[in-house]
């Protein structure tokens, strides 16, 4: 099995398709956009990720990777395309079913298909093995089907492609150990096998687990200023006992794991996943959250205009799915009375215009920041004071030096420790639980 098709060329497809070509598969590559397909055949990237552009260039100069806009016949097909979330909070799989069925005409004895896209318990079994039954092939048998779900971070994805524990789960032993056999030419990390809706779950628990910690964190910023106390003291001194790790809180939860996935188990088990789907409200709610503390710190100001400071979900990364900044983007321009500029330094493409650092600050009477990318936490805070209209930072992340900006002259507000959330707010969140827990 030398011939591999990777359906999806993006934060997953591509690196899995370069390691695959480096590692002496024959890789074809397919998407739908026919811009990647050209950025790729020339050696060139589409997203940001370190030592990607590197890795995609070897592939493609040792003839081993190229990419296609229509699917091409392969022994082995990994299908490493999106799974969103619809607006009612339901996975939308329709990419998983256009991908599947793209490849029926080209699937033959003894071919291997893996789905590689996180996706809700059962959809391997339920969902993708009836499609791949219509190519007249027996499944477990002629065909051979898998569920191998990435457990990845951006910004390390090559590193950890290579050296994490994999997870593989097979329609039966046959698909689970044929799989395995791939991924061992560049796995490095320990690989177990079982069956396919176990490791369907298990990617989607790693995603839930961290959300319903984030939501702990969060509630717990929100309550501590009530108490006149720091968030962030109480994380780290309750970390140092050994059986403790909160996360840290922020302005929401993105990314499209943590804030997609556990959605998933909610929608399979509505009226048991209850800590998960609470966890959910909890974290969706932060934006606005922010947004309250902005119009709280900016009230006394006519046509206050604000610095939003990041667009990310994370630090470092050009990933803006399902970030948080953007709801309180949204939030912001929805209000006549406030003016906004954005600036995001790893963030090149964008429905929404750009500002450059100094032209973000200028005039500026709130500066929000977001995400702690590296480059915001060396700003100096008086340069900034020289061209500001009014001098006030909120920090969402606690990644910025207090004191510099405090002796800068400025009100430095921090999620966590320095505002209490108003009745509206807590009457919103009460409104969200009597929802989630109301009788059917």
């Amino acid at each position: 099995m030398k011939e591999i098709s990777v359906l999806g060329l993006g934060y997953i497809g591509l690196p899995t398709a370069s390691i695959l070509a480096t590692n002496g598969y024959i890789v074809k590559g397919v998407d739908v956009s026919p811009s990647v397909v050209d950025i790729i055949n020339k050696g060139g990237i589409h997203i940001e990720e370190p030592g990607l552009k590197t890795l995609v260039q070897a592939a493609v100069n040792s003839g081993n990777l190229k990419a296609y806009i229509q699917p091409q016949q392969a022994d082995v097909y990994i299908l490493a395309v999106p799974t969103p979330i619809t607006e009612d909070k339901r996975a939308d799989l329709s990419y998983v079913e256009a991908a599947a069925r793209s490849i029926l005409p080209l699937l033959k004895h003894g071919d291997l298909v893996i789905l590689e896209s996180t996706s809700p318990p059962g959809t391997t079994v339920d969902f993708l093995c009836p499609i791949l039954a219509e190519s007249g092939l027996e499944l477990g048998t002629d065909l051979f089907v898998a569920h191998c779900p990435e457990r990845v971070l951006p910004g390390k994805i090559i590193k950890e492609l290579i050296q994490n524990t994999r997870i593989i789960g097979g329609i039966n032993e046959a698909s689970a150990r044929m799989s395995r056999d791939i991924y061992a030419s560049f796995v490095e990390g320990d690989m177990h096998l079982t069956d396919a809706t176990t490791a369907e779950m298990v990617k989607i628990m790693e995603n839930t687990y961290r959300d319903v910690n984030i939501a702990l964190a969060n509630e717990l910023a929100r309550i501590s200023p009530s108490l006149n106390i720091n968030a962030w003291d109480v994380i780290r001194f309750a970390n140092l006992h050994p059986r403790v790790n909160i996360h840290s809180p922020g302005p929401g939860v993105g990314g499209h794991c943590i804030s997609v996935d556990p959605w998933f188990i909610v929608e399979k088990f509505p009226e048991t996943a209850r800590i998960i789907s609470q966890a959910r409200h909890i974290n969706d709610f932060m934006p606005e959250f922010t947004y309250r503390m902005l119009l709280d710190t900016v009230k006394d100001i006519p046509n206050p205009k604000i610095t939003l400071l990041g667009l990310t979900y994370k630090p470092d990364v050009d990933d803006i799915r399902e970030s948080p900044a953007l709801k309180l983007r949204e939030l912001i321009e929805q209000n006549n009375d406030l003016r906004l500029a954005v600036y995001d330094p790893h963030v090149k493409h964008f429905d929404y215009e750009l500002s450059g650092l100094e032209a973000a600050f200028k005039d500026s009477d709130c500066i929000l920041l977001m995400v702690d990318h590296a480059e915001f936490k060396y700003i100096n805070p008086r340069q900034v004071a020289s061209i500001v209209r009014s001098r006030n930072v909120i920090d969402t992340r606690n990644a910025l030096h207090r004191n510099d900006w405090t002796e800068a002259g400025f009100q430095v507000r921090l999620l966590g420790r320095d505002y209490a959330e108003n009745k509206e707010a807590i009457t919103r969140l009460t409104f969200l639980e009597d929802q989630l827990y109301s009788p059917v």
